[in-house]
């Protein structure tokens, strides 16, 4: 059997979507939670429950990030890795966090807020539309391999 980047489409595509996640959980967490201290993963305590917050997501964003560079290793080593594949699942990934943490921690659970601003629709549409570029510049990204998988791409 000749092994391709097509030989592994969707381990290439998990393990992007994986790695995506986990980049953007540690960077809400690095630039938001640490660096800025807009907010704290759950704000609705006390700050040592705010700070035991921060490690849960930040041992998620570790373990998203570590599982998906195990997957990459593998596919690497079957030389199958897919690059155009594996960066659409990057973005696509990274969108989901950030969309997911935006509408039901932001709005829905009411968790924390980006910021503690009186004009806070501007920080939410600003983390909104981002997350919906991130998706849909993934989601196109993964669609162009679909179409050019038969014809080899990067």
């Amino acid at each position: 059997m000749v092994v391709t980047h097509r030989t592994y489409p969707n381990y290439n595509l998990w393990s992007g979507i994986l790695f995506g996640i986990g980049m953007m959980a540690f960077i809400d967490e690095a630039l938001f939670h640490l660096l800025l201290q807009w907010h704290h993963f759950y704000d609705r305590s006390t700050t040592e429950i705010g700070l035991m917050s921060e490690g849960l997501l930040h041992a998620f964003s570790w373990f998203a990030t570590i599982a998906s560079l195990f997957m990459l290793a593998g596919i690497k080593k079957r030389n199958g890795f897919w690059l155009k594949r594996w960066g659409g699942g990057v973005l696509l990934g990274a969108g989901i966090f950030q969309f997911y943490d935006g509408i039901v921690q932001h709005k829905l659970m009411r968790i924390h807020q980006v910021r503690y601003v009186d004009n806070l629709i501007v920080y939410d549409l600003v983390w909104i539309l981002a997350a919906v570029l991130m998706i849909v510049g993934g989601a196109f990204l993964i669609k162009r391999t679909k179409q050019s998988g038969l014809k080899g791409s990067l």
